[in-house]
Order: structure tokens, then sequence, then C-alpha cells
């Protein structure tokens, strides 16, 4: 089913949003497309994959006066990508009345009933799949299931193992109150003390004020499956088992993963197209960072970098 929607961008383009919701075993979970501006050049397709506290819509489509592109969605798409957002089962509009703590695995489900419907609505091969924190776990192991569909895979605010993770530590302390529910409470005080756990600072008020506005329009309550997995059963995913171009990308002071454990996960990446980029400046939620503009280069120079030649045993050039 889709909806046509409002037409928004922060620079005056006309950058046209519409509503999709696919179905996952009578399911329906929420997707949300930004079509690119006219008279640009299809650069691609991206799926954006929120995390543990907040849906999608305020993560990647939130508008804030005095904040260009607080929108990641318009400014890919002034930029010639198609966007889509999801809200995971549990979050947002998507449905929520199953008897479950909606973990990463369900959430790597939702991917991929998501990208049935993109890839067939859309007569696609693939996409471009961004995650940050639980989400990135979501689409890192969606990906190790379905890499054909993944053309390039961008994993934010990543944990792999949580080794020498200062966030898991504590929040490890709270896993018998986790256990007691299938959701936890979404106030502004659990919003804000996201943005304070790493440094405080690092993202505005006025825009953690407008990004709490949002986000507790669609939920008062979000599920305590992410939180428990990251907890108690990572690591979740195989590097080994991701073929395809990768960027780890790990905010200066995010608290989510020991550095040396998204390095260890780098290094079993076996793709040659495979990047590491430490974002100075930005702390865990990035989009909403004050330096949030260049996490969007960060990402921008991974999703329109050209593939590579190599030279084949025959000597001759070839695309890998």
């Amino acid at each position: 089913m889709q909806h046509q929607s409002q037409f928004t961008s922060d620079d005056g383009s006309p950058v046209r949003g519409q509503e999709h919701w696919p179905e996952k075993d009578g399911v329906k979970l929420f997707l949300w497309e930004k079509r690119r501006a006219p008279n640009t050049d299809h650069c691609g397709t991206i799926l954006f994959i929120h995390g543990s506290s907040w849906a999608s819509l305020a993560t990647f489509d939130l508008h804030m006066p005095g904040r260009p592109y607080s929108s990641v969605m318009d400014w890919f798409a002034v930029r010639g990508f198609d966007c889509w957002c999801l809200d995971n089962e549990g979050y947002g509009r998507s449905d929520k009345h199953r008897d479950s703590t909606f973990g990463i695995e369900t959430g790597a489900d939702d991917i991929a009933a998501a990208t049935d419907y993109i890839l067939q609505l859309r007569k696609l091969d693939n996409i471009l799949l961004y995650g940050v924190s639980a989400g990135a776990l979501k689409s890192a192991l969606f990906t190790q299931r379905f890499p054909k569909r993944v053309a390039r895979l961008a994993l934010d605010a990543f944990v792999w193992t949580g080794k020498g993770s200062p966030t898991l530590e504590q929040r490890r302390k709270t896993v018998p109150e986790l256990l007691k529910s299938k959701r936890r409470p979404f106030t502004r005080q659990t919003i804000q003390s996201v943005f304070d756990r790493d440094l405080p600072g690092t993202a505005e008020a006025s825009m953690i004020d407008a990004f709490a506005r949002e986000s507790m329009k669609w939920d008062d309550s979000v599920p305590t499956g992410t939180y428990l997995d990251m907890c108690t059963k990572l690591p979740m995913v195989d590097p080994e088992k991701i073929p395809v171009p990768t960027i780890v990308m790990r905010g200066q002071y995010d608290g989510v993963a020991g550095i040396q454990d998204l390095y260890d996960f780098f290094a079993r990446l076996p793709h040659p197209d495979k990047h590491f980029a430490h974002m100075p400046g930005v702390a865990h939620a990035s989009f909403q960072q004050t330096n949030y503009l260049l996490v969007y280069h960060t990402l921008y120079s991974f999703f329109t970098q050209p593939p590579a030649i190599f030279v084949g045993p025959d000597n001759t050039p070839h695309h890998h």
C-alpha cells in the first residue's frame, strides 16, 4: 500500500515524500520514501535503519529551522539518491501488537521484508544500506543473510563483541530490570540520557528538544529486545560472512563500542573495498550531532565511490 504525502526540502527543491506499508507475516511495517530531487542523476537507493531508542522519522527526516538539512533524507535526495527509512516492528508507526521484545534478529527480518518490497517496486537488484547503533547490528545481520541485496553497507555506531564498551558495561547492570517487561519507558529523560552519556554538549540543546518532540509523537515506550541482545548475545554477526563493500563509522566519543572491538571486526571483513572512518567531535547519535554534516559527507563519499577495477589472472581488467 502507498500513500502520497507532503513535499519537503530545506532549500526549496521539491523532494517528494511517500509512505508505504509492506507486510511481514501479517505484520504491517511503515516505510517512508523520498525520491531524488528533479533534474538529478540517480546515484543509488539508500535504506536507513534506526537504533534501539527511537523510530525512523525523527532520526532520518527531521526538519528544524536554523539547522540546514537536519533531514539526512533531504540532503541525499538533492544529490540524486532515492531514500527510504523503516520503522522496525515495535517502533514508531509499524505494528506493535505481537508478544515480542523485538530484538536484533526480528529487525533483520524487517529489513528482509522492506527490501523485498523496495527491490520489487522500484525494479532494483540491490540497495545501499545504512544502520546506526542497533540498526547497524540489524543491517550487518541482514547483509550476512542476503548479501546480494546490498551494494554497499554502512555501519555507524556499531558494536561487535561488546568488549571494552563503557555504555554496555553500564547497561548490563539493568538486565534484571529489562527482563521484567517487553518494553521500556520512552520519555524526554530517556532521550536526553542518550545525548549526555558520552560527552554532553556534542549535540545542541535546541536540536535535542526538536528531536524529542518528533520522537515522542510516535512512542511512549520502546522494545527491550535490542538492549538485551547487546548485553547478552554479542557477537551476533560474523564479519567473514559479510562479502560486500563496507564502512565502519565511529564517532570520536561513542561509548557503545571499544575501538579495538571495531578494529578486530574490520580486520576480518573479506571485501577489499572496506573503510574505517573516525569522525571527530561526534558522539553516539551521529545525525543529531553538531557535526552532523561531517557524518553526511563521510557516508556520501562511501556511497559515491566509483567501483574498483581489478586485474584478473589473465591480466585483463575487470570490475569486482
